[in-house]
């Protein structure tokens, strides 16, 4: 949000989550950007947003035209490559896990990430899969989510699913490369970086059709619809078991990760500051 002293300036959209699924967010944040969102864009001279997908969201929400709008990639740290799974980075035993026998999920536990819906269809799967590999999940606390916390209760008592809670940064990486296969069936994001975190891991891709995640995966990723619960787990199923897939989508996603590099999302970002700012200073207008 740009300070309510200031006259204009760049802002930076993510996404509109809080606009488009309000009832997934605490009431102190709707309240927040109800009463500064939309005073921000009004006075914003320019907006970055994280995909085209939530730049022609902003068109159509603002009315903002698109020559006042750029879209940049977010990037994907060079942590995250698949040697990372046998560099001793990470104690997979620590975790109650074994590298290569779990799938993956990380997110921040609250309701449009679909985490309810990884676990119903996980539920399906035969449990000679389950036994071999555990969900796994992963992510910070989050929010309005108690009736997840009760199914995950039931299902690790089952040993089929294992809850590592918020996981430090630093064993992200081993933790991701360590992974049979990642799901990430979240209904909106903004870009979206877990599944191209996995993409640069080596570990095949499973993700939601919805938002921008089409456009961030570039086709490298399964997509499955997060309401199709069936379609889902046999989705899973195909992930874990169906060699020739997964080594097409290891392959694709090793070439996709490549393209998000923070160098390249930093330079972008600087460059439109900078023009931004020359166009300003051509106007008479001092920043």
């Amino acid at each position: 949000m740009l300070p309510s002293h200031i006259d204009g300036g760049i802002i930076t959209v993510h996404d509109l989550s809080v606009c488009k699924y309000p009832e997934t967010h605490p009431p102190e944040r709707i309240a927040h950007f109800e009463r500064d969102f939309g005073r921000s864009l009004e006075r914003a001279w320019h907006v970055i947003t994280d995909t085209e997908t939530v730049k022609k969201e902003l068109m159509e929400f603002a009315n903002i035209p698109a020559d006042r709008i750029t879209a940049v990639h977010l990037g994907v740290s060079d942590a995250y490559r698949p040697e990372r799974q046998n560099d001793g980075s990470v104690r997979y035993a620590d975790y109650g896990i074994d590298s290569g026998g779990y799938i993956l999920l990380v997110a921040t536990f609250e309701p449009r990430k679909r985490i309810d819906a990884a676990l119903k269809a996980f539920a399906l799967l035969p449990e000679k899969v389950k036994k071999r590999f555990p969900l796994v999940l992963a992510g910070a606390t989050g929010w309005r989510n108690e009736h997840l916390y009760e199914q995950l209760s039931q299902d690790e008592d089952k040993g089929y699913i294992r809850f590592l809670g918020y996981v430090p940064e630093e064993y992200l990486p081993g933790i991701y490369s360590g992974a049979r296969l990642f799901l990430y069936p979240s209904i909106y994001e903004g870009f979206g970086l877990p599944p191209i975190e996995a993409m640069a891991s080596g570990v095949p891709v499973i993700v939601s059709n919805r938002s921008c995640l089409p456009e961030v995966t570039g086709g490298g990723a399964m997509m499955i619809d997060p309401d199709d619960v069936e379609g889902f787990s046999s989705a899973i199923e195909r992930g874990v078991e169906d060699d020739i897939w997964r080594q097409q989508a290891i392959q694709a996603g090793l070439e996709i990760a490549t393209r998000y590099k923070w160098k390249y999302c930093i330079e972008n970002i600087v460059g439109i500051y900078q023009k931004i700012w020359c166009q300003h200073i051509a106007s008479g207008i001092r920043p």
